[in-house]
């Protein structure tokens, strides 16, 4: 019953408790758990008498597993998601609730910090908002990184900013092979960097994509482009020579960790990790890097990105909006939630956000924790060991560059209701061959090319290209009006 005060004020009655599931990529960190009952502490002394079960699926593992969960009723409540992760095909398939009426009424905040980006739309799929984006400008065209301190050790000493071209990273990686014949050198395809070459779009769409060169955006499929048969031959003769790890197709280890472990030594790698500090495993490990192809232009990141979501079977959409539009106001909860307990898993330095005594990137017991990307507030971050002062601006000044462009379909959903037993055929077939050819695990590239075009071909390709081309010209149309 209603609690009565002196003055014969009613207020409310408490809330009951209520456990909200959610569900991160990575590897859970040792504090998360404690860190999230303190947050638990801190939203309920604010009123949202809510706890958190916080769980991590490894990123080689989360599209999958996120899809088999959905496909199976699963009651979790919220989850970061991606258009590199499970994003696009959650979306298709109805997994995420529509936040239409529910935003705005939960979460008036963050809904007008969107309402500012104007980057809902590109989270609406059919008239629904079914997803939210991080609030972060940046561009990941890549650069070549590579472990100066080892190429010093074996006298090759590269120019920062000497490697732009195929030809160039192709040379040198040889010359790294012949350095260390014994060592894995990389985890690298070619075929990004073909794709760089020539402008290339991938619309996160079953293996298709568009030139950035065409004025009307003509979908066009990825093994039927002059770059793919380059690759793959490139590929071939990369794995043949060991330059290209042999386990490549079956190891789901991060990259990103086994870079930092010096597993690695030559990587593509972005603006942000050509100057954050990469946390390398020991400090006498030294890496530089040069820009690919800085004529050619490319696309910036995509507000799906980063994705918060919320699972259509969830009993608890309003709490979980209220949560993210209290971290959309609350520098106290973003530490918390971003950095854990001062003391514990980060200490204070003035303005900065750094590990206690004894703990590092590769050793940290929350801080860095992975799926956080989602839930940035650039006016709350604060600098840490990764990012320094002014990196988010310096960031989104890259962005802003002239060969760094926004697609022009940022934003586009393509519906696959009408051609969803040909994109089935499709998948199939690329989870069946594609791996093999990219990265140079078939013996006979040219071929195999050539059967893997006639095999898609014959799945409906027509068929599939007509619908989506269908919708990207409207998507266009619309735009303009």
């Amino acid at each position: 019953s209603a609690l009565q005060t002196r003055s014969n004020v009613q207020l409310p009655p408490a809330e009951e408790e209520e456990t909200l599931k959610l569900y991160f990529s990575g590897d859970k960190k040792s504090a998360t758990d404690e860190v999230w009952s303190a947050i638990s502490d801190y939203v309920r002394g604010k009123g949202l008498n809510v706890k958190f079960n916080v769980y991590f699926i490894p990123v080689g593992d989360y599209r999958d597993k996120m899809l088999v969960m959905s496909a199976a009723g699963d009651r979790w409540d919220m989850n970061f998601d991606a258009d590199w992760l499970s994003y696009k095909q959650m979306a298709a398939k109805g997994a995420y609730m529509p936040l239409n009426d529910l935003l705005p009424k939960y979460a008036p905040h963050l809904y007008k910090k969107y309402q500012e980006l104007g980057t809902l739309s590109a989270a609406t799929v059919d008239g629904s908002i079914v997803g939210l984006p991080w609030t972060m400008k940046m561009n990941q065209r890549p650069y070549a990184q590579w472990r100066s301190d080892k190429t010093k050790e074996a006298g090759l000493n590269p120019e920062p900013h000497s490697i732009q071209t195929i030809e160039e990273v192709d040379a040198f990686l040889h010359a790294l092979k012949e350095a260390y014949p014994n060592e894995k050198l990389t985890r690298t395809l070619p075929m990004p960097l073909f794709q760089l070459r020539d402008e290339w779009v991938d619309l996160g769409f079953h293996g298709m994509g568009f030139y950035l060169n065409d004025p009307l955006v003509q979908i066009k499929p990825l093994e039927q482009q002059p770059f793919f048969m380059e690759a793959a031959i490139m590929a071939r003769e990369w794995y043949t020579a060991g330059i290209i790890n042999k386990d490549i197709m079956f190891d789901k280890e991060d990259g990103a960790a086994v870079w930092r472990s010096g597993h690695m030594y030559f990587t593509l790698q972005s603006h942000e990790w050509v100057l954050a500090n990469q946390g390398f495993a020991d400090s006498s490990f030294t890496q530089e890097s040069s820009l690919l192809y800085p004529d050619r232009k490319f696309v910036n990141r995509t507000p799906l990105a980063n994705v918060i979501a919320i699972n259509r079977n969830s009993a608890h959409a309003d709490r979980v909006l209220r949560f993210l539009d209290m971290l959309e106001t609350d520098q106290t909860l973003y530490d918390l939630v971003q950095y854990g307990i001062e003391g514990k898993t980060y200490v204070r330095d003035g303005h900065s956000a750094l590990y206690p005594e004894g703990l590092d990137t590769t050793t940290s017991n929350y801080m860095e924790w992975g799926g956080q990307w989602a839930l940035w507030k650039p006016g709350f971050m604060r600098e840490n060991p990764t990012y320094g002062k002014d990196f988010w601006t310096n960031e989104a000044e890259f962005a802003n560059a002239p060969n760094n462009v926004d697609s022009p379909v940022d934003g586009l959903f393509i519906s696959e209701d009408r051609i969803k037993s040909e994109l089935e055929r499709r998948d199939r077939t690329i989870e069946e061959l594609d791996g093999n050819i990219e990265s140079g695990m078939n013996p006979n590239p040219e071929e195999a090319v050539k059967e893997y075009i006639r095999i898609q071909k014959n799945n409906g390709l027509d068929a599939i290209l007509k619908e989506a081309q269908r919708q990207i010209d409207a998507y266009l149309e619309n735009k303009k009006g």
